[in-house]
């Protein structure tokens, strides 16, 4: 081993070991690191605490951390991409669906074997992964598919738990990740997997090795590359799996601790798997450190702590990778075929009558009939007050989210822009989240202007960081992914300390049309008239923007301001919708895209249609809903989710055309 890496690890093994004198002082009846270290062998109580309290959670810690790194490692080297690791690759969230799955289904099954049934997620996902993305080596298409399958597993999860909401109430805080330890069978169960694994994977880490010169090289130093990448796959896989199983899904460890070795000047595989079991495991310690100086009194989810640091770490690891990768910029596409436009508009007039008559005729497990709909409103006081606003506020939130994307994909140039891709809708929900604890008597009209502040923040944290890749689509997304995990991570955080029902978070997390009044009418109302004139007025000049920026300032329209102009408007739309009904993504993304292999990309023709969608897909997915599961509901959001994110991984395929440079 050379000096230097000698010593930056000397000083990594010095930094853990201050780390866990720390970690393990920590607690409600501690009196301090150094009082504590010096008392605690003549206080009974003290070293009773210590010795089946906090020494669990601290071995926990260690254990995960190093899994979680070397998991991490393992991955980059199979798929050649800085970005991999289990929570980007789908595999926690693949995991942890599963444990939901069985916690409702199987119990019995999940409760005998609950580490076999967290790495049948785990290889589910990595499958669907690797189907999807074949031969490709590109290491952010291979990410963004990964955080997409993520996204769908979770989307499922969300569903399931607010579905069957009693069957894994216990499993929401140990959803976020946290290293709580009621006594040592999680370390008893954890230990021999890990170590054995750990073990195993050093003593075949030469064969690791060959692969980072490449396949050809690998193979014609008689390596077998095949054995040598379902090996390593499957020892990702049984790491992430045991974590999951002891501490559930925590993220961006594997993605932190691999390069923080790489840096450190470790090149083979054993002595980096030496360096990233101590890495990680500091690195999870000192966020599980983070977590309980911020709450001592109440437990925080460590996942949450990983997230808010590893977020821009994710966000510096795409930047550099977007420096080999270039894609082409341009007007979006679309085709007109759609040629008897009146008979379509009409046809699509009286889909929305019907949605809208289903929609009031249907409440819970009561029906209302469409000939007794006209005297139930006027007399039934639930139709009224609680059917027809939440119908009404359903079709204007999905107009006014069709249309913020829609802005956003022209303005971008960028077939996957969306308030929800690029982390919008979460910045806004933190700070209408914040809005709604530390101000619960505040007036209604802050929560929505909370919204705009998040939001306008969060969009111009990505626009200026993206800015030096030259509004790449691909990095993009990977900012609002890291975002949207910053974004989640915090609500997470914020609705433990308020005390919030698990339910209740979900549905917030989730997005919702539940309970919408009156008062949100007049606020969708509010929004629509004052702010749908000035996009239909502004629309040809907006067109322009689509085209390149040469030809659109040749043609006399000062780029800068009319683009700031078109974002500030398709942000205020995004986050008046959150505050109204919760982050609900997808709609900004679909719409438009619809509408645009209808009629075309010309705007004016596209606008109306892209509205008109947009109120159809929120409302329909409001009806389901409510009727598939009556009496219980499903967020509208999830609805959705489930919808937007096959799409999304069919259209990444479609359009991502990054070449090496």
């Amino acid at each position: 081993m050379r000096a230097k890496p000698f010593l930056l690890f000397a000083t990594c093994v010095f930094l853990f070991i201050i780390l866990g004198l720390i970690h393990l002082s920590q607690g409600q009846a501690s009196t301090g690191l150094l009082s504590f270290w010096m008392e605690v062998w003549d206080n009974e109580q003290e070293l009773n605490f210590l010795l089946y309290s906090r020494m669990p959670r601290f071995l926990i810690g260690c254990l995960v951390g190093a899994a979680l790194a070397v998991a991490g490692m393992l991955l980059q080297t199979m798929t050649r991409n800085p970005l991999a690791s289990a929570s980007t690759l789908g595999i926690h969230a693949g995991a942890f669906f599963f444990v939901v799955l069985f916690s409702i289904f199987f119990p019995s099954i999940k409760g005998a074997f609950p580490f076999f049934v967290t790495m049948l997620g785990g290889i589910i996902a990595a499958l669907i992964v690797s189907f999807l993305v074949g031969r490709a080596l590109d290491p952010i298409r291979i990410a963004l598919t990964g955080l997409i399958v993520t996204m769908l597993f979770s989307s499922f999860t969300s569903a399931l738990q607010l579905i069957y909401e009693n069957e894994v109430s216990g499993l929401f805080l140990w959803g976020a990740g946290t290293l709580l330890q009621l006594d040592w069978s999680g370390v008893q169960f954890a230990l021999p997997w890990i170590l054995f694994t750990l073990l195993f994977a050093f003593i075949i880490g030469h064969r690791f090795d060959a692969l980072l010169l490449g396949e050809d090289v690998a193979v014609g130093l008689g390596q077998n590359v095949m054995i040598s990448k379902l090996i390593g796959w499957g020892i990702a896989i049984i790491l992430a799996a045991v974590s999951v199983t002891v501490v559930g899904p925590i993220g961006f460890v594997g993605i932190m601790a691999p390069h923080i070795v790489r840096l450190m000047g470790f090149r083979k595989h054993r002595s980096m798997l030496i360096g990233n079991i101590v890495v990680g495991a500091g690195l999870l310690i000192c966020a599980d450190i983070f977590v309980r100086m911020i709450s001592s009194m109440s437990e925080l989810p460590v996942g949450a702590m990983t997230a808010i640091i590893g977020a821009p770490w994710l966000v510096y690891l795409a930047l550099k990778v977007s420096r080999k990768t270039r894609t082409a910029g341009g007007a979006l596409e679309g085709k007109v075929r759609i040629k008897h436009v009146k008979r379509f508009y009409f046809l699509i007039f009286l889909a929305v009558l019907g949605l809208v008559g289903l929609s009031l005729s249907f409440g819970g497990t009561s029906f209302t009939s469409l000939l007794e709909l006209p005297r139930e409103l006027m007399y039934n006081t639930f139709v009224w007050d609680f059917r027809l606003p939440r119908v009404i506020v359903s079709f204007g939130i999905g107009m006014m989210m069709a249309a913020s994307g829609l802005m956003m994909q022209t303005v971008l140039r960028n077939p996957l822009a969306d308030a929800s891709v690029l982390g919008v809708t979460s910045g806004a929900s933190v700070v209408a989240m914040l809005v709604l604890i530390v101000f619960p008597q505040a007036p209604f009209v802050l929560i929505p202007f909370g919204a705009l502040i998040g939001a306008l923040v969060t969009m111009g944290i990505v626009l200026f960081i993206s800015a030096r890749s030259g509004y790449q689509p691909m990095i993009l997304l990977l900012m609002g992914v890291a975002i949207s995990a910053v974004g989640s991570a915090i609500i997470q955080i914020l609705l433990v300390r308020a005390n919030l029902h698990a339910s209740q978070a979900l549905t917030w997390l989730a997005g919702s049309t539940y309970g919408t009044s009156w008062s949100d009418i007049v606020i969708v109302m509010i929004t629509s008239l004052l702010l749908f004139p000035v996009i239909l007025y502004m629309a040809n000049t907006f067109e322009i923007l689509s085209l390149s920026d040469e030809l659109s300032i040749g043609l006399g329209v000062k780029t800068s301001k009319m683009r700031m102009f078109m974002i500030i408007l398709a942000v205020m739309l995004s986050s008046i919708s959150v505050s109204v009904v919760g982050a609900i993504g997808f709609i900004g993304l679909l719409a438009p895209h619809i509408a645009r292999q209808l009629v075309g990309p010309k705007l004016l023709q596209l606008l109306p249609l892209t509205l008109v969608i947009g109120g159809i897909l929120l409302i329909s997915a409001d009806f389901l809903g409510r009727v598939v599961l009556a009496p219980k509901e499903i967020p509208a959001g999830v609805i959705v989710s489930l919808i937007g994110a096959p799409y999304l991984l069919y259209l990444l395929k479609k359009t991502n055309k990054i070449k090496s440079s």
